[in-house]
Formats: structure tokens, sequence, C-alpha cells
């Protein structure tokens, strides 16, 4: 599913508008018929309702669902804020029909303004400002937003909550954003909706489908995307009936320190989880009895060193590799994983502590060689940029950048896992939850990912299926465990459940 630009869903309107063909009225009144539905599954018609409307489309949105909802009997109040005696064209026209309606309380503000009581009972629904905000809000529009978020009335927002771009909000002014209860956003969700410092702002969010143009999604691009289970269900693999293990790949694990073992436990049993024929664990020495007695499925390849990864190995024999898990930072450590890396002549998952020596010796990363295929969570990633991220979008922008440079795969772990791919493009997961926030859960996807690289899978469609189905199966495991108790081993146990459920 494409995320369009705050741009693009302007010109997907007006595409629907000429090409339909409708008016643009009528279309703000078929959003606004979409939005009076959600409202009225959650809100009886004896809840009192306060509109607060902008001078633009957003507000223009908010005067027709004002209009709709007295229609049905609920008893509402509306303040239009119209301080520059200028409002939208469309704006203006339901400000008439409005007015021309008279069931509802109506107060235009231009000068002065007295709010109204807001209290536990209390609706709000807000449309002052949507996607298309540029700025931060300031003044009168800032006060407003304050007087809401301090108030126990709950909050709807139509398309945003009024403060939010939809974009970047790197520099925005945080106390100045609508705490929406829940936003009703039109069409799709906004590209600032996929970064968790927003999720403050956003409560739940409901899609609402207005039948805009299919057309102009088909023949628009998107440098942003949502992976969807149909696209995926069609990139899975088939396994031959007459199939052996020596034809399913062979992936090496380079992973585990001493005390460290788990990590190079996980991988390893997430790798094989993944369908692939053979794993191969080159571990410390110190790790093999546990290893040995954890993954028996697993070759274990031991290290000359007893307690850490201190020397490269051949990876001719090998489908695919990847290192990092539990790997430790020591300097010779440092070294033999940097050797690893170049001298690999299959595809690589770089991970965990991989990443973290590479944020230590920075200059290592021009010796990269392309496709590989980087999975850190946002601190690591931040620590290899050498410097903190203005928030996610500042971040997301910084790893499409190196993504693009290196010809690299970059996946930025968290709710709504993002796959920077070398082409400059963005795919995010859908799947996945709270639950799986506890150690080893990144290990898991390391493994998970080499597996299915070593399968045969690209460096993409690794990382897509790999980020699903990571997610996924920590989904299903969350229904029969809960979150507060999800472990990461959870998820590898759940992982067939995630494959029959993918393909189904």
């Amino acid at each position: 599913m494409k995320i369009f630009t705050n741009a693009q869903i302007h010109e997907h309107d007006k595409y629907t508008i000429e090409h339909e063909p409708i008016s643009s009225i009528d279309l703000m009144e078929r959003a606004a018929k979409a939005i009076k539905r959600a409202i009225e599954d959650e809100w009886s018609a004896n809840t009192p309702v306060v509109v607060f409307a902008g001078p633009g489309n957003n507000g223009g949105d908010a005067l027709a669902v004002s209009r709709l909802l007295a229609d049905d009997g609920y008893h509402v109040s509306v303040y239009l804020f119209n301080i520059h005696d200028h409002l939208s064209e469309d704006c203006a026209g339901n400000r008439q029909r409005l007015l021309d309606q008279k069931k509802v309380k109506f107060t235009e503000v231009k000068l002065d303004f007295d709010p109204p009581e807001l209290n536990a009972g209390t609706l709000v629904i807000d449309g002052l400002f949507g996607s298309g905000l540029n700025k931060p809000l300031a003044g009168g529009f800032a006060a407003m937003v304050k007087y809401i978020n301090q108030s126990d009335a709950q909050v709807v927002s139509i398309d945003m909550p009024s403060g939010l771009m939809g974009e970047d909000n790197t520099y925005n002014i945080r106390q100045n954003i609508l705490r929406a209860d829940l936003t009703l956003t039109l069409q799709q969700k906004k590209l600032s909706m996929f970064f968790s410092e927003n999720q403050q702002y956003l409560g739940r969010v409901k899609v609402l489908d207005i039948m805009l143009s299919p057309e102009f999604v088909e023949k628009t691009d998107s440098v942003y995307q949502v992976l969807e289970d149909s696209q995926l269900r069609r990139k899975l693999m088939p396994r031959s009936d007459f199939a052996h293990k020596g034809n399913m790949g062979h992936a090496l694990l380079v992973a585990g320190s001493y005390g460290m073992s788990g990590a190079a436990i996980l991988a390893s049993r997430a790798c094989l989880r993944a369908g692939v024929g053979k794993v191969t664990a080159h571990t410390p020495r110190r790790n093999y009895e546990i290893m040995q007695i954890a993954v028996p499925e697993a070759v274990l390849q031991m290290d000359k060193e007893e307690t850490a990864f201190s020397e490269p190995v051949e990876t001719s024999p090998y489908s695919a590799m990847a290192i990092g898990p539990g790997l430790g930072m020591q300097e010779n450590t440092a070294i033999a994983m940097i050797a690893q890396v170049r001298r690999a002549t299959c595809p690589v998952v770089i991970d965990a502590d991989a990443i973290n020596i590479l944020a230590n010796h920075r200059a290592w990363i021009e010796q990269l060689p392309q496709g590989m295929i980087l999975t850190p969570h946002p601190k690591e990633f931040d620590r290899l940029v050498s410097i903190a991220c203005n928030g996610s979008y500042d971040r997301l922008h910084k790893a499409q950048q190196i993504a693009e440079q290196r010809q690299a795969y970059i996946i930025l772990k968290g709710h709504y896992s993002a796959l920077c791919l070398p082409n400059g493009h963005v795919e995010f997961n859908p799947t996945g939850n709270s639950g799986m926030a506890t150690a080893g859960s990144g290990d898991v996807l390391t493994g998970i990912i080499a597996g299915l690289l070593a399968r045969g899978y690209s460096q993409a469609d690794a990382c897509r299926l790999g980020m699903y189905l990571h997610g996924l199966a920590g989904d299903l495991a969350v229904k029969d465990l809960g979150k507060e108790s999800l472990t990461a081993g959870d998820i590898i146990n759940y992982l067939p459940k995630a494959f029959l459920r993918l393909q189904e």
C-alpha cells in the first residue's frame, strides 16, 4: 500500500475531482459522511459535541460533519475560527449550509474567543488543521490546543490531530500539538503516523475510505509503502517434494561471546525455523556445551579463542551469513569482524555488536561491500551516524541516504520497522507489537533473515519477509500469551504458525 506525501495527497484529491468527476464540495460531503458514521459507531446522540473548525478544508470537513450529526439528533456547538476573515471556498460553502440548517449552536470567531466548558462527558471534534499544516501552531491556535489538551473531554481529530504535520515534525513545538483519543484519517495513513514519538498525539487511528481515484494510486509512484500480506504471499518460494537439506541453503552465523551464548542460540534457532537446510554457528569455545545442548540441529564451528570471536572464516561453503548477535566489542573481535565482512562471498546480515563495532570505527563503513543488510535499532543507528538524530523522520532520512550511498539494505527496527532500499524507497512493516520489546527479539530477526537469504531469497525479499514473519509470529504469540510475558523464544516457537498464516 502506497503512502503519499502531502503534495501527492492534494494531487489525489484534485485528480478524483477532475476524473470521477465530482465537485470538491461533494467530495468533502462524502468524507464527512464517512467521518459521521465512524463517530456514531462510538458515541450516542445524547453525547454533547463541541466542534472546533479552522478556516481551511479541514474546517470545511468539520462543518459538514456538524451538520450531519445535527440531522441525526446530536446536540452540536460549533466554533469556526476565521480570524483573518478568509475561508477556503468549500469551508465557506459548508458554513452557509450549516447556517441554512439552523440546528447547531454556531459561533464564528474573528477577534475574541470565550472558550466553552469541556468536561469528561463532552466529545470534541478537532477540525482546526489537517495534514497540510507546514509550520508549528502559535498564538491563539496554540492556546486553543493547550486548552483542549488540559480538559477531560474525549477528542476526535479529522485526518490529523491539529498541530501535527503529515511528514516532518523535526522542528515542531510538541506542546502545541493536540492529543486525540481517536484520529479518523482519510483514505490512507500519513507518513508521520508511522513514527513512534507521534503516537501520543494520534490515539487510536482509523483509516476511512472516501473512494478517491484508484487509477491515481496505480499510476503514481511513491517513495513510501506499507507491506501487505497479499504482496508477500506471492513472494514465498515453494518447497519441492524432492528437496533435501543440501539444496535448501546453508547459513553461517558468527555470533556469541562468553556470557552471551543466548544471542547465538536464539539466532540459530530462528534461522532453522526460517526453513534453511543447514546452519553452522561459529562461536567461542566456551559456548560449546550450551550450544550443543540448546541447538542440537546446528553445526558448531569453534573459534580458536575461548571467549570471543577472533579470526575470520572462509565463507565459500555458505549461502548466506549473519554476524553480530552477542559478538562483543573487543578490539581483536572488531578486527576479525571487518575482515570477515570484507571477505564474504555470500549475502551478509550485520546486526547488534557488529553494528556497534562499525560505529566505533566509522571509516570501516566505506569498506562494506554493496548489498549488505544492516538491522539497527534507533540507538544503534544513531551511534552509527555518530550524531543524535532529531526524531524518527530525521533518522529515516539519514538511513535512506546511507542505503543509497552504500547500496545497502537498512532495517530501522521498531514498531513499523522501516526497510530502506538501495533505490531510496522505504517499506514499513505493519506486523508486531510492544510485547516484542524484549531481549533477544533482534537476534531472532537476524536469524530469520539469514535463513531466508540462504534459502535463496533476494536481499530485498528476505528483509520484507523477515520483518513481516517476525512481527506476525509475535502477534500470534501475544494472542495466546499476552504482551507482558512474551519472550524472544516465544517468537521463534510461533514462526511455524506465522508461515502457515501467510500461506493461507
